[in-house]
Protein backbone atom coordinates (compact mmCIF):
# COMPACT_ATOMS: atom_id res chain seq x y z
CA UNK A 1 0.00 0.00 0.00
CA UNK A 2 1.36 3.65 -1.00
CA UNK A 3 2.29 5.80 1.70
CA UNK A 4 1.21 9.14 -0.10
CA UNK A 5 -1.49 10.82 1.00
CA UNK A 6 -2.94 13.81 -0.72
CA UNK A 7 -2.86 17.11 0.89
CA UNK A 8 -5.74 18.23 3.28
CA UNK A 9 -8.07 20.78 3.10
CA UNK A 10 -10.79 22.71 4.87
CA UNK A 11 -13.67 23.67 1.96
CA UNK A 12 -15.58 26.90 1.56
CA UNK A 13 -18.56 24.26 2.36
CA UNK A 14 -17.55 23.70 5.32
CA UNK A 15 -17.26 27.47 6.90
CA UNK A 16 -13.71 27.04 8.09
CA UNK A 17 -11.02 27.95 5.84
CA UNK A 18 -10.02 30.57 7.87
CA UNK A 19 -10.29 29.99 11.60
CA UNK A 20 -12.30 31.69 13.80
CA UNK A 21 -10.72 32.33 17.43
CA UNK A 22 -13.63 32.65 20.02
CA UNK A 23 -13.81 32.36 23.87
CA UNK A 24 -16.03 30.28 25.80
CA UNK A 25 -17.12 31.41 28.75
CA UNK A 26 -18.92 30.35 32.05
CA UNK A 27 -21.89 31.12 30.83
CA UNK A 28 -21.90 30.66 27.19
CA UNK A 29 -23.63 27.53 26.99
CA UNK A 30 -24.79 28.11 23.31
CA UNK A 31 -21.74 28.58 21.79
CA UNK A 32 -20.37 24.98 22.79
CA UNK A 33 -22.57 23.18 20.01
CA UNK A 34 -22.86 26.09 17.23
CA UNK A 35 -21.07 24.27 14.26
CA UNK A 36 -21.64 24.88 10.45
CA UNK A 37 -22.01 21.35 10.09
CA UNK A 38 -24.88 20.64 12.52
CA UNK A 39 -23.47 18.91 15.69
CA UNK A 40 -25.99 15.76 16.09
CA UNK A 41 -26.79 15.86 19.94
CA UNK A 42 -28.61 18.29 21.60
CA UNK A 43 -26.79 20.61 24.97
CA UNK A 44 -29.15 17.96 26.80
CA UNK A 45 -27.82 15.49 25.24
CA UNK A 46 -24.08 15.95 24.90
CA UNK A 47 -24.11 16.54 29.15
CA UNK A 48 -25.36 12.86 29.28
CA UNK A 49 -22.77 11.55 27.09
CA UNK A 50 -19.97 13.72 28.22
CA UNK A 51 -21.44 12.42 31.54
CA UNK A 52 -21.32 8.94 30.95
CA UNK A 53 -17.71 8.82 29.60
CA UNK A 54 -16.48 10.66 32.79
CA UNK A 55 -18.36 8.68 34.94
CA UNK A 56 -16.74 5.35 33.37
CA UNK A 57 -13.17 6.90 33.76
CA UNK A 58 -14.11 7.62 37.42
CA UNK A 59 -13.24 11.35 36.86
CA UNK A 60 -14.85 12.75 39.89
CA UNK A 61 -12.83 10.65 41.92
CA UNK A 62 -9.55 10.88 40.30
CA UNK A 63 -7.12 9.71 42.97
CA UNK A 64 -3.72 10.34 41.35
CA UNK A 65 -4.53 13.88 41.00
CA UNK A 66 -6.54 14.45 44.34
CA UNK A 67 -3.40 12.85 46.22
CA UNK A 68 -0.46 15.46 44.07
CA UNK A 69 -2.48 18.47 42.92
CA UNK A 70 -3.60 21.22 45.69
CA UNK A 71 -7.28 22.30 45.06
CA UNK A 72 -6.25 25.81 44.65
CA UNK A 73 -3.87 25.40 41.56
CA UNK A 74 -4.87 26.90 38.45
CA UNK A 75 -3.35 26.32 35.42
CA UNK A 76 -2.90 27.34 31.66
CA UNK A 77 -3.02 24.52 29.07
CA UNK A 78 -3.01 23.82 25.24
CA UNK A 79 -4.51 20.87 23.29
CA UNK A 80 -2.55 20.59 20.57
CA UNK A 81 -2.11 18.51 17.01
CA UNK A 82 0.95 16.27 17.23
CA UNK A 83 0.25 15.12 13.28
CA UNK A 84 -1.67 16.83 10.48
CA UNK A 85 -5.31 16.01 10.01
CA UNK A 86 -8.67 17.51 10.16
CA UNK A 87 -10.33 18.16 13.83
CA UNK A 88 -14.05 16.58 15.01
CA UNK A 89 -15.50 17.10 18.70
CA UNK A 90 -14.45 20.17 19.79
CA UNK A 91 -18.04 20.50 21.98
CA UNK A 92 -17.50 17.21 23.12
CA UNK A 93 -13.79 18.06 24.59
CA UNK A 94 -15.37 20.99 26.10
CA UNK A 95 -18.60 20.10 27.49
CA UNK A 96 -16.06 17.44 30.06
CA UNK A 97 -13.77 20.39 30.93
CA UNK A 98 -16.82 22.32 31.65
CA UNK A 99 -18.27 18.97 33.56
CA UNK A 100 -14.92 19.05 35.92
CA UNK A 101 -14.64 23.02 36.57
CA UNK A 102 -17.40 25.49 35.32
CA UNK A 103 -15.85 28.30 35.81
CA UNK A 104 -13.11 27.20 32.83
CA UNK A 105 -12.09 29.66 30.24
CA UNK A 106 -11.61 27.91 27.21
CA UNK A 107 -10.80 29.61 23.36
CA UNK A 108 -11.17 28.04 20.46
CA UNK A 109 -8.36 28.12 18.06
CA UNK A 110 -9.63 25.34 15.65
CA UNK A 111 -13.60 24.72 14.86
CA UNK A 112 -14.98 21.05 13.77
CA UNK A 113 -13.91 20.72 10.43
CA UNK A 114 -10.87 22.52 10.16
CA UNK A 115 -7.68 21.22 8.99
CA UNK A 116 -4.25 21.62 11.63
CA UNK A 117 -1.24 20.81 11.09
CA UNK A 118 1.51 19.14 13.92
CA UNK A 119 1.88 22.02 16.38
CA UNK A 120 -1.57 23.87 16.01
CA UNK A 121 -3.58 24.13 19.10
CA UNK A 122 -6.80 23.61 19.31
CA UNK A 123 -7.69 24.84 22.49
CA UNK A 124 -6.26 27.34 25.16
CA UNK A 125 -7.61 26.37 28.56
CA UNK A 126 -7.49 28.45 31.81
CA UNK A 127 -8.91 27.09 35.21
CA UNK A 128 -8.52 24.92 38.10
CA UNK A 129 -5.53 21.80 37.78
CA UNK A 130 -7.31 19.23 38.86
CA UNK A 131 -10.15 19.40 36.94
CA UNK A 132 -8.34 20.24 33.36
CA UNK A 133 -6.33 16.76 34.66
CA UNK A 134 -9.45 14.60 35.18
CA UNK A 135 -11.13 15.77 32.28
CA UNK A 136 -8.05 15.05 30.07
CA UNK A 137 -8.27 11.63 29.01
CA UNK A 138 -11.87 12.08 28.31
CA UNK A 139 -11.61 14.91 26.37
CA UNK A 140 -8.69 13.37 24.40
CA UNK A 141 -11.03 10.07 23.60
CA UNK A 142 -13.91 12.09 21.70
CA UNK A 143 -10.92 14.65 19.59
CA UNK A 144 -8.98 11.64 18.51
CA UNK A 145 -11.53 9.01 17.19
CA UNK A 146 -13.67 11.78 15.94
CA UNK A 147 -11.16 13.75 14.57
CA UNK A 148 -9.12 10.39 12.91
CA UNK A 149 -12.35 9.42 11.28
CA UNK A 150 -12.69 13.38 9.69
CA UNK A 151 -8.83 13.10 9.14
CA UNK A 152 -9.57 9.61 7.02
CA UNK A 153 -12.44 10.81 5.43
CA UNK A 154 -10.85 13.94 3.88
CA UNK A 155 -7.84 11.78 2.83
CA UNK A 156 -10.42 9.96 0.66
CA UNK A 157 -12.33 13.00 -0.72
CA UNK A 158 -9.26 14.64 -1.56
CA UNK A 159 -8.28 11.41 -3.87
CA UNK A 160 -11.44 11.72 -5.75
CA UNK A 161 -11.50 15.57 -6.46
CA UNK A 162 -12.29 15.81 -9.97
CA UNK A 163 -14.63 13.54 -10.33
CA UNK A 164 -18.22 13.51 -9.80
CA UNK A 165 -18.28 10.77 -7.13
CA UNK A 166 -19.25 11.30 -3.71
CA UNK A 167 -17.56 9.88 -0.26
CA UNK A 168 -20.41 8.00 1.67
CA UNK A 169 -19.90 6.13 4.83
CA UNK A 170 -22.05 3.11 6.03
CA UNK A 171 -23.31 1.37 9.23
CA UNK A 172 -20.58 0.19 10.52
CA UNK A 173 -20.44 2.37 13.44
CA UNK A 174 -19.31 2.02 16.98
CA UNK A 175 -22.77 1.11 19.43
CA UNK A 176 -23.62 4.53 20.84
CA UNK A 177 -21.60 6.86 18.60
CA UNK A 178 -23.33 6.64 15.25
CA UNK A 179 -24.30 9.96 15.02
CA UNK A 180 -21.17 11.26 16.36
CA UNK A 181 -19.04 9.15 13.73
CA UNK A 182 -21.17 10.20 11.10
CA UNK A 183 -20.64 13.96 11.80
CA UNK A 184 -17.11 13.35 11.75
CA UNK A 185 -17.40 12.23 8.22
CA UNK A 186 -19.01 14.93 7.56
CA UNK A 187 -16.59 17.28 9.16
CA UNK A 188 -14.16 15.63 7.03
CA UNK A 189 -15.83 16.38 3.61
CA UNK A 190 -17.70 13.27 3.28
CA UNK A 191 -21.37 12.21 2.78
CA UNK A 192 -23.79 10.48 5.34
CA UNK A 193 -25.23 6.76 3.65
CA UNK A 194 -29.09 6.12 6.02
CA UNK A 195 -28.73 6.50 9.45
CA UNK A 196 -30.40 3.96 10.51
CA UNK A 197 -32.93 1.01 9.23
CA UNK A 198 -35.87 2.98 9.19
CA UNK A 199 -34.56 5.78 7.08
CA UNK A 200 -33.84 4.31 3.96
CA UNK A 201 -34.44 0.82 2.39
CA UNK A 202 -31.47 -1.18 1.21
CA UNK A 203 -32.47 -5.00 0.01
CA UNK A 204 -29.07 -6.73 0.25
CA UNK A 205 -28.40 -10.28 -0.85
CA UNK A 206 -29.79 -12.10 2.39
CA UNK A 207 -33.36 -10.00 1.95
CA UNK A 208 -33.33 -11.82 -1.34
CA UNK A 209 -32.22 -15.23 -0.31
CA UNK A 210 -34.91 -14.95 1.27
CA UNK A 211 -37.53 -14.74 -1.44
CA UNK A 212 -35.63 -16.74 -3.91
CA UNK A 213 -34.05 -14.40 -5.37
CA UNK A 214 -36.63 -12.13 -6.50
CA UNK A 215 -35.66 -8.57 -6.92
CA UNK A 216 -38.80 -7.60 -8.52
CA UNK A 217 -41.08 -8.58 -5.41
CA UNK A 218 -38.22 -6.90 -3.07
CA UNK A 219 -38.67 -3.68 -4.62
CA UNK A 220 -42.67 -3.69 -5.27
CA UNK A 221 -42.93 -4.61 -1.02
CA UNK A 222 -40.51 -2.08 -0.20
CA UNK A 223 -41.98 0.38 -1.92
CA UNK A 224 -45.64 -0.45 -0.60
CA UNK A 225 -44.23 -0.31 2.75
CA UNK A 226 -41.57 2.75 2.92
CA UNK A 227 -43.16 6.15 2.74
CA UNK A 228 -43.20 8.24 0.01
CA UNK A 229 -40.05 8.88 -1.25
CA UNK A 230 -38.28 7.29 0.06
CA UNK A 231 -35.07 5.91 -2.53
CA UNK A 232 -35.29 1.61 -2.97
CA UNK A 233 -31.97 0.61 -3.19
CA UNK A 234 -30.94 -2.70 -4.48
CA UNK A 235 -27.43 -4.39 -3.48
CA UNK A 236 -25.98 -6.24 -6.63
CA UNK A 237 -23.09 -8.24 -6.56
CA UNK A 238 -23.75 -9.33 -10.65
CA UNK A 239 -24.06 -7.61 -13.77
CA UNK A 240 -27.72 -9.76 -14.05
CA UNK A 241 -28.70 -7.88 -10.75
CA UNK A 242 -27.99 -4.82 -11.81
CA UNK A 243 -30.60 -5.31 -14.84
CA UNK A 244 -33.19 -6.70 -13.13
CA UNK A 245 -32.84 -4.24 -10.48
CA UNK A 246 -33.00 -1.83 -12.84
CA UNK A 247 -36.19 -3.57 -14.45
CA UNK A 248 -37.62 -3.18 -10.93
CA UNK A 249 -37.57 0.47 -10.99
CA UNK A 250 -34.93 0.21 -8.53
CA UNK A 251 -33.55 3.82 -7.57
CA UNK A 252 -30.37 3.12 -6.14
CA UNK A 253 -27.78 0.65 -7.18
CA UNK A 254 -25.17 -1.20 -4.15
CA UNK A 255 -22.64 -2.29 -6.24
CA UNK A 256 -21.28 -4.89 -4.36
CA UNK A 257 -17.34 -5.73 -4.40
CA UNK A 258 -17.13 -5.80 -8.51
CA UNK A 259 -14.19 -5.07 -10.35
CA UNK A 260 -13.12 -1.86 -12.17
CA UNK A 261 -14.74 -3.14 -15.26
CA UNK A 262 -18.19 -4.62 -13.85
CA UNK A 263 -18.07 -0.53 -12.21
CA UNK A 264 -18.21 0.56 -15.68
CA UNK A 265 -20.75 -1.92 -17.54
CA UNK A 266 -23.32 -1.28 -14.55
CA UNK A 267 -22.64 2.82 -14.69
CA UNK A 268 -23.08 2.63 -18.47
CA UNK A 269 -26.06 0.11 -18.25
CA UNK A 270 -27.94 2.36 -15.07
CA UNK A 271 -27.40 5.26 -17.51
CA UNK A 272 -29.21 8.13 -15.09
CA UNK A 273 -32.06 5.89 -14.84
CA UNK A 274 -30.53 5.00 -10.67
CA UNK A 275 -27.93 6.35 -8.92
CA UNK A 276 -24.48 4.08 -8.77
CA UNK A 277 -22.86 3.44 -5.58
CA UNK A 278 -19.53 1.39 -5.45
CA UNK A 279 -19.18 -0.32 -2.22
CA UNK A 280 -16.47 -3.28 -0.86
CA UNK A 281 -12.91 -3.67 0.26
CA UNK A 282 -12.41 0.39 -0.96
CA UNK A 283 -8.89 1.66 -0.05
CA UNK A 284 -6.91 4.94 -0.77
CA UNK A 285 -4.82 3.32 -3.07
CA UNK A 286 -7.66 2.23 -5.86
CA UNK A 287 -10.58 4.83 -4.94
CA UNK A 288 -9.74 7.01 -7.01
CA UNK A 289 -9.86 4.32 -10.26
CA UNK A 290 -13.65 3.42 -8.43
CA UNK A 291 -14.36 7.44 -8.48
CA UNK A 292 -13.11 7.08 -12.61
CA UNK A 293 -15.82 4.45 -13.64
CA UNK A 294 -18.68 6.99 -13.02
CA UNK A 295 -20.34 5.76 -10.08
CA UNK A 296 -22.09 8.56 -7.76
CA UNK A 297 -21.21 6.90 -4.33
CA UNK A 298 -18.35 5.13 -3.18
CA UNK A 299 -19.40 3.87 0.48
CA UNK A 300 -16.22 3.29 2.90
CA UNK A 301 -17.27 1.27 6.17
CA UNK A 302 -13.34 2.26 7.29
CA UNK A 303 -13.92 5.56 7.97
CA UNK A 304 -16.23 4.97 10.89
CA UNK A 305 -14.91 1.36 11.83
CA UNK A 306 -11.02 1.13 10.97
CA UNK A 307 -9.58 5.26 11.25
CA UNK A 308 -6.56 5.53 13.52
CA UNK A 309 -6.77 7.92 16.08
CA UNK A 310 -5.29 11.56 15.52
CA UNK A 311 -2.27 12.25 17.68
CA UNK A 312 -3.29 15.45 19.63
CA UNK A 313 -2.10 16.09 23.20
CA UNK A 314 -2.34 18.35 26.03
CA UNK A 315 0.19 20.61 27.55
CA UNK A 316 0.44 22.42 30.52
CA UNK A 317 1.66 25.62 31.39
CA UNK A 318 4.14 25.41 34.49
CA UNK A 319 2.21 22.58 36.25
Amino acid sequence: MSDYHPPLRATPAHGFESIKRRTITPLDTSAVCASALQFPLSPEATSAHVRNALEEDEAFNDVSTLATVVSTRHVRSTIVARKDGVIAGIPLAIEAFRQLDPNITIRIDAEDGAQVDAGDVLLHLTGHARGILSAERVALNYLQHLSGIATLTARFVAQIRGTNAQVLDTRKTTPGWRKLEKYAVRAGGGRNHRLDLRSGVLIKDNHLAAINGDIAAAVSRSRGLAAPGTPIQVECDTLLQVDAALAAGADWLLLDNMSVEMLRDAVSRANGRAITEASGGVTLDHVRQIAETGVDRISIGALTHSAPALDLALDFEGL
